[in-house]
This record gives C-alpha cells, structure tokens and sequence, in this order.
C-alpha cells in the first residue's frame, strides 16, 4: 500500500522532486495539479524511462513523501 501526501501537490513537493528528478520543470509540473497519471507520463517523456519505471519511481518518491509529512506531523 502506497500512502500519498494530502493533498496531492506536486507544487509543494516540487523541491525534493527536482533533486531526485533532475529534468524537471516547475513550470509543467505546476501545469499538471495532481494529476497522478500527468506526472508519471511527463517523468517518463523527460527522464527517459518506460512508464512502468516511472510509475514505480513516482510510487517510490510518495512513500519517502508520505514519511517526511509523517515525520514533520510528530515532531516527538
């Protein structure tokens, strides 16, 4: 099971993206407001990967999101 910040926001996760997905562009990734699917099609296109690879990178990149936002909710 994948967990996803929320709300979906590729705006807002855009710093740490661009440091694991060096070809990104602020721009387009704004353009696409949540769209899941946008972002896994763009990530392919800029990247280089097969959709299957960025489905599984983008799926890997929330999980390491979903545990910052996890984190910085429980400052314990």
């Amino acid at each position: 099971m994948t967990l996803h910040p929320a709300p979906l926001c590729w705006e807002t996760m855009y710093p740490r993206a661009k440091q694991r997905f060096p070809h990104l562009q602020f721009e387009t990734v704004a353009s696409l407001k949540g769209d899941h699917d946008g972002f896994v099609n763009h990530l392919a296109a800029s990247h280089q990967l097969t959709l299957r690879e960025a489905r599984e990178e983008v799926e890997d990149f929330l999980f390491t999101e979903s545990l910052h936002a996890e984190l910085a909710s429980n400052p314990n």
